[in-house]
Parts: structure tokens; C-alpha cells; sequence
């Protein structure tokens, strides 16, 4: 496990690097404009916890007026459910007998949601759900257009609701939609036509589902790069966005219309410069390990003529253009994440500071 890497009240130069620290001031910021921009709509909130990991965090969306959480994984909803989150989905697919058993037992102390895309795993989720006593909420999860995991929408969706409303402990929930090949279309006019047919999608497979009658309450999904086209479609009830509370460089990137709400940066990894061989060369102690690069190299923060150009396990190499930037041996640097979500999977601890400058 990390060893903790500072202590309340310390002050920045005293925590250990590389950390994972958050403006608490922007942090409580996005969470605010989130929860104000879904109040009133008449839709629920069920932001996605896999970007954050943390249930304290849970806890403070919650307050703000979120239905429950979303996680990805049994072993986090273990976590959240032992920490007191009454309502959790688990937004995947779970096939394995071990798994499907524990996700069943947790359901006797919280609501628990599962998504499901193939009938065969029905009667596996019904049996355990029996086995425990208890009840599993099951969504049909349909394909519109990531081409990951989901039954196609229409009637193969419908014959799988069918199935799950009619097995004994279930209760069928609704649709699970979720484009996320979307949420990173850099244009605004991507982003619309793409949620624009997963709306066209949900639709008609909800309305067969209906006329086969079986209610389906619930059409879930949504992300932090469309949650406002699914808000406004008039068809998700619920929207599941997660990386808003962080941001990162990829999201970025995306160009906003001017009637999107603009989530400021919270989260960056602090690292410290550990060697100068060059004046355009330095070094910091934040690499492969500290950091994801599925979504490219961080940025580095504020910091002009200063580029993040190589990482290694332990090492981060930074270009530096002495005409703007001079580095030297324990600088502190503030790199933006690639993407948020496998960077802080990272970290066993999340720094939180307030009322300072990141610079």
C-alpha cells in the first residue's frame, strides 16, 4: 500500500510525491453546477463511481441529491455498500458464479443493480438472488453504437427484458444505455447526431418492451462529454456522468457549444523534479506507474515551454525551452492527467487542498 503521503494541515511542499491531489475548492465546484444543472429536470442522478473509487466522495454526490452510485466491478460495489451507499448499479456484465453470489448477498443490505445482455446468465442471477433471499435489479443493456457489450436494441432487447421481469428474484429495472464512444467526438455536432441515435434506440426498444407488458421505468446512461443531450432527449430518466468531478486532458479537448456546462480541472498528479541533465531536460518522479497514457502523455500545468514527452516505470521526462522555463532539483510540478479514471486506480490516497494556487 502507498504510504500516506501527507497529513491534514500540511502544507503542499510537505507532501510526497508522486500524489494525487484535488482542489477541493473546484472539486466541490463541479459537483455543485452537476447537481444544480440535473435538479428540477426530473431525471435522477447516478454518477459513476469508477472515476473516483472513493466513498466519501460518493457520499458528497449523494448529499447534493444523487439517487445512489454507479461502479463497474463486484468488488467495488462491496466497498460502497460497506460504506453505507443504499443504492448501487454495477454497470457490466457479471457471469461468474463467485461474483454473481457475492453481488446477490450484498443486495440483503442495499439495492443492488446488474446489467445483463445475454439470457443465459438469467437463470444464474435468479438462482442466487433466491439463494440470499434477497431481490437483484437487472437492466437490459443494448448496444447503441460504442460496440462493446449490449444486446441489439429492438426486439432481441425486448425478449430479454421479458425474460428477466418473468424470473423469480429479479426485478426488471429498465435499459441500460450508454454510448461511450461518444463522450470523447471532439465536435458538438458528433456528440448530438451520436446521442441523437441512442436516443432513437432506447426509444423503440422501451416502447416494445411496453407493449409486450413488461413497465420499463428506467433508461439509464449518459457520461461527462453528452449528459446534457441525454438530459434534454425526453428519454433517459437517469443520467450516470463520473469524470466530471476531475476532468481531464482529454475531455479537454472537446469543444463545447455555448450552452455547455464547462467542468473545471481538480485533479493532477504532483511530482517532483528528481534530476536536471540538460537545461531543456528534466526529470520528474512521475511515470508509467503514477499516471495512465491510454489517452496520451499528461499536460503540464501552467508551466510554459514545459512538455511531458516521455514516461518510463518511475520516470517522466520533461522537455523544457530554457527561453521560457528553467527547472531545478526539487521543483514541484502539476501534471493534468491523460485520462482521470486509471490514474486514480493508481493511488491508495487522494490528497485534498484548499484555498492554494496550483502553480
Amino acid at each position: 500500500m502507498q504510504s500516506l503521503p501527507a497529513r491534514i494541515g500540511d502544507p503542499l511542499a510537505a507532501v510526497e510525491t508522486p500524489a494525487l491531489v484535488v482542489d477541493l475548492d473546484v472539486f466541490e465546484h463541479n459537483l455543485d453546477l452537476m447537481a444544480n444543472a440535473v435538479r428540477g429536470s426530473g431525471l435522477a442522478l447516478r454518477p459513476h463511481a469508477k472515476a473516483h473509487k472513493c466513498p466519501d466522495i460518493a457520499k458528497a454526490q449523494i448529499a447534493r441529491g444523487a439517487v445512489g452510485i454507479c461502479c463497474q466491478k463486484v468488488d467495488e460495489a462491496a466497498v460502497f455498500v460497506a460504506a453505507g451507499i443504499a443504492d448501487v448499479l454495477v454497470t457490466n456484465e457479471v457471469v461468474t458464479p463467485s461474483k454473481i453470489a457475492r453481488l446477490a448477498r450484498l443486495a440483503q443490505a442495499a439495492t443492488v443493480g446488474v446489467l445483463v445482455d445475454d439470457a443465459r446468465v438469467i437463470p444464474d442471477l435468479s438462482a442466487a438472488a433466491a439463494m440470499a433471499g434477497g431481490t437483484l435489479h437487472v437492466y437490459v443493456e443494448i448496444d447503441v453504437g460504442a460496440h462493446r457489450c449490449g444486446v441489439a436494441p429492438g426486439a432481441p432487447a425486448a425478449a430479454l427484458a421479458q425474460a428477466a421481469a418473468s424470473a423469480p428474484g429479479l426485478r426488471f429495472r429498465g435499459l441500460h444505455a450508454y454510448h461511450g464512444g461518444a463522450q470523447h467526438l471532439r465536435r458538438y455536432a458528433e456528440r448530438l447526431t451520436a446521442i441523437a441515435q441512442a436516443s432513437r434506440a432506447a426509444a423503440e426498444t422501451k416502447a416494445l418492451i411496453e407493449a409486450a407488458g413488461v413497465p420499463c421505468p428506467v433508461v439509464t446512461g449518459a457520461g461527462t462529454g453528452t449528459w446534457q443531450l441525454e438530459r434534454d432527449s425526453r428519454i433517459y430518466t437517469e443520467l450516470q456522468p463520473g469524470s466530471y468531478v476531475f476532468m481531464d486532458a482529454d475531455y479537454g479537448r472537446n469543444a463545447l457549444a455555448p450552452d455547455e456546462h464547462a467542468f473545471e480541472q481538480s485533479l493532477y498528479v504532483l511530482a517532483t523534479v528528481m534530476s536536471v541533465p540538460a537545461p531543456e531536460r528534466a526529470v520528474v518522479d512521475a511515470g508509467l506507474k503514477a499516471l495512465a497514457f491510454d489517452s496520451g502523455p499528461p499536460i503540464v500545468h501552467v508551466r510554459r515551454g514545459v512538455e511531458y514527452v516521455k514516461g518510463t516505470d518511475e520516470h517522466g521526462v520533461l522537455a523544457v525551452d530554457p527561453a521560457q522555463e528553467t527547472l531545478a532539483l526539487g521543483d514541484r510540478v502539476w501534471l493534468i492527467p491523460g485520462h482521470c479514471d486509471p490514474t486514480v486506480n493508481l493511488y491508495d490516497w487522494i490528497v485534498g487542498m484548499r484555498g492554494e494556487r496550483v502553480e
